[in-house]
């Protein structure tokens, strides 16, 4: 048995004597504490409440699981066991306000067996009385060997403790050997009602006041035999609340009449010491209290008590036989019952059964006729099916062989090739995926290489598929991405691999180092290039209708090039020779670049094009996403505050040179067509010269690099850089031969979790197309 208290209860110097076994549910520990609370405790003085709980078998773990302490650290062990005891402090705060007025004192015991842990308590903490509460006490129960909590307390809690067994209308009391020589528990166990006990106290209180009253010199002379050991009998039985009443007052009258004897002046004493432990414990006073009844009366009731109780259980033995009886023929009629019932049922179900039997008899003749017309219906419309999916399959083969043999660069892959490219289209090789399908990064011929898989379960997706061959085996410009290859089994488009990924991941999803200002001016002059050149293909220009920063894609040397043609149309094959802008039924693109006027009348023109440029180029500006863009660039010029939208990450933007962009922007985001300048004639032009005057200014600023192109330690343009495991990026001979000497970041000073350094490829890339610019 383990314990915590609060403090030591029973403790010389004045600890508390009466304790209160509680639990945390159940009305009996409430009375208890209550009853304890008024008649054996006064106000202000001191009680203990005692709560047991089990020990600690196991520790539970984050996830849940029990796992068992001989498993576990002796110190989280003892952890957890402190936690528990501190949680159990809890059951005691009602108790306190049951006992107010009074100082408390809490225990909390740990043991497996609560009435073994109990009477350890009493015989190790010293206290003379020991509360008990119990929902149901009655002599039936305890007959009936009914035992629990309170029955084992009586049974084994040694003479040294007294014991108080709180039911609803009666106490149960074990009283203590006061003399303490023996420690056997064979003090029997009476039984008092709440009434008798509270009268007997009174009346002990009045003789208590009786005595002090009394003068030194007026003692008579005691008999020898201690009135605290002459009333050992004072609730033997089960008695009622007037004879407990007539036992106190033969109680009072006693101890008066014992007095008036004369006795020594040293046995007066004694009696003085014997009175002094009732006033510890008020009711020891009760056991002084002779039986008011014969010693024969008794011995003869507690014999017919006996006989009485034998009948009763006789009866109850008898009544039990009874209702088993009772209980098998019961359970025998209900089973025939049940079984008539069951074959009244089945009747009942047989015969629906065969009226629904005819039913679905009629019912399948009329179905067999039917079916034998749909049948021949059937198969006439499988082979037309089968005819006209053969014809589509041969002119599909007729427009594939017509491609492979019209580019010379665009080669044919088998499924099984694509396959062990893309380890069977693992998750480990995607790098994208959207609508259309998924983008694996893979190699082929030893060319690494982005294999692009239309969705399978996508019928409508075979002619998006055909058109983009078709359209990308025709072109081929520094700006457009370069289609090396297809597998028309699986639908699969073999472009050439862009290290760099989209302009949307650089600019929106912060994947990298943040574009430097100047290659974002060059990107959207290389954009508008490429979208020239598809608007000026002979003898039909191109429409890509999705232009937007996901299909834009970037090498290693951040080249910008235009990718996922899938929506591009040729007005030619729709529209009369001459006209460049046709009506389309099915709306395709992507919102916020999508052309405001295509939407409205599904009317698609080169210019449809030039809306999607001047979103890109004003993100390209301030780095921002598409929604709201164009208000909030438009009042910026308008209040002159344009440097406050740009991108933060460039600290150095020249300003003339981005607000004419972002003009040149707003120009192409016009909501008409005819509004928006000519790409050829106006867009190009203005960007050449925006591009020149940004070279000019570099050179006449003598080229001062970015600080990102600065090595923290050199404090120079690097020329081969790495990033440590800080996060900065420095020069590779510096970074490593300052790990030779430190374990600190040369920025942060703080300690570096490894030592590990990797090039930072992307960096290096910028850094070198940085200075073939600055070297014009």
């Amino acid at each position: 048995m383990d314990g915590s208290t609060s403090s030591q209860a029973g403790s010389p110097g004045g600890g508390p004597q009466v304790a209160v076994a509680v639990r945390g549910d159940g009305r009996g520990s409430r009375r208890a504490a209550r009853w304890a609370a008024a008649c054996m405790v006064p106000a202000g003085g001191r009680l203990a409440l005692v709560h047991v709980i089990p020990p600690v078998s196991f520790v539970p773990s984050p996830s849940g699981e029990r796992v068992p302490v001989e498993k576990m650290e002796r110190e989280v062990v003892e952890i957890y066991a402190q936690d528990r005891r501190a949680r159990a402090q809890e059951v005691f705060l009602p108790f306190r306000r049951l006992c107010a007025r009074r100082t408390v004192e809490t225990v909390v015991l740990e043991g497996d067996n609560v009435a073994e842990a109990l009477v350890s308590y009493a015989a190790e903490s010293g206290v003379r009385s020991l509360v008990v509460g119990s929902a149901s006490l009655t002599w039936l129960r305890r007959m009936l060997r009914l035992r629990d909590v309170p029955f084992m307390v009586l049974k084994t809690m040694p003479s040294s403790c007294n014991v108080f067994v709180v039911s609803r209308h009666r106490v149960a009391i074990k009283f203590a050997n006061l003399a303490r020589t023996s420690k056997s528990n064979n003090a029997k166990v009476q039984s008092i009602s709440h009434k008798a006990f509270s009268q007997i106290q009174r009346d002990w209180m009045q003789d208590k006041q009786s005595l002090n009253n009394l003068v030194d010199d007026e003692i008579p002379k005691y008999s020898g035999k201690s009135s605290l050991d002459s009333c050992s009998q004072v609730c033997s039985s089960p008695s009622t609340s007037s004879n407990a009443i007539k036992s106190s007052e033969s109680h009072g009258r006693g101890i008066l009449g014992s007095l008036g004897r004369k006795t020594p002046r040293r046995e007066w004493n004694k009696d003085i010491d014997a009175i002094g432990q009732c006033k510890e414990v008020r009711y020891v006073a009760l056991s002084s209290v002779e039986e008011s009844q014969p010693v024969g009366e008794v011995a003869t009731l507690r014999k017919e008590l006996k006989d009485t109780l034998m009948m009763y259980d006789r009866a109850c033995e008898n009544l039990a036989d009874a209702k088993e009886k009772i209980q098998i023929l019961s359970g025998e009629c209900r089973d025939d019952v049940n079984k008539v019932q069951d074959a009244l049922q089945r009747e009942e179900e047989f015969k629906q059964a065969v009226v629904d039997e005819k039913t679905k008899h009629l019912q399948a003749v009329g179905a067999v006729e039917m079916a034998k017309e749909s049948f021949a219906r059937e198969a006439y419309s499988k082979h037309k099916a089968e005819f006209v999916a053969n014809m589509v399959s041969t002119e599909k083969a007729k427009v594939v062989d017509a491609l492979l043999s019209t580019g010379k660069s665009c080669r044919q892959y088998s499924r099984h090739e694509i396959e062990l490219a893309t380890d069977y289209f693992s998750d480990a090789k995607k790098i994208g995926e959207g609508g259309y399908g998924n983008v694996y990064r893979c190699t082929l011929d030893h060319t690494e290489v982005a294999v692009k898989v239309i969705q399978q379960d996508s019928n409508d997706k075979t002619d998006e598929f055909l058109r983009e061959v078709e359209i990308l085996s025709k072109l081929h410009h520094p700006n457009l991405v370069l289609l090396l290859g297809f597998c028309p089994e699986i639908g699969c488009l073999v472009y050439e691999y862009m290290e760099n990924g989209s302009l949307e991941d650089q600019l929106i999803n912060n994947k990298g180092q943040p574009l430097h200002w100047f290659l974002r001016f060059q990107i959207i002059f290389e954009v508008s290039c490429g979208l020239a050149f598809l608007h000026g293909t002979k003898p039909e220009p191109i429409v890509h209708r999705d232009l937007k920063p996901g299909n834009i894609l970037l090498d290693k040397n951040y080249v910008s090039k235009i990718g996922d043609v899938g929506f591009a149309k040729l007005i030619s094959d729709l529209v009369p020779e001459g006209l460049t802008e046709y009506r389309d039924t099915v709306i395709a693109g992507t919102l916020f670049y999508m052309d405001p006027e295509y939407q409205l009348t599904g009317t698609v023109r080169p210019k449809s094009d030039l809306y999607a440029l001047g979103v890109i180029i004003l993100q390209l500006l301030t780095g921002k996403r598409p929604h709201g863009l164009i208000c909030s660039v438009e009042d910026a010029i308008e209040k002159g505050i344009l440097s406050d939208i740009l991108d933060r990450s460039q600290t150095d933007w020249p300003i003339a040179e981005a607000e004419m962009l972002a003009k040149l922007g707003l120009r192409c985001t016009a909501l008409k067509c005819r509004d928006r300048p000519n790409l050829e004639s106006e867009v190009l032009p203005e960007m050449e010269n925006i591009l020149s005057r940004v070279t000019a200014s570099l050179k006449l600023e003598n080229i001062i690099a970015p600080s990102h192109f600065i090595c923290p330690i050199l404090q120079e343009v690097m020329e081969n850089p790495y990033v440590a495991a800080d996060g900065h990026t420095y020069e590779h001979r510096a970074i490593k031969a300052w790990l030779k000497k430190h374990e600190v970041s040369p920025v942060t000073n703080q300690r570096l979790p490894h030592r590990s350094i990797i090039p930072n490829h992307s960096l290096h890339a910028a850094i070198q197309q940085w200075k073939l610019r600055t070297s014009f």
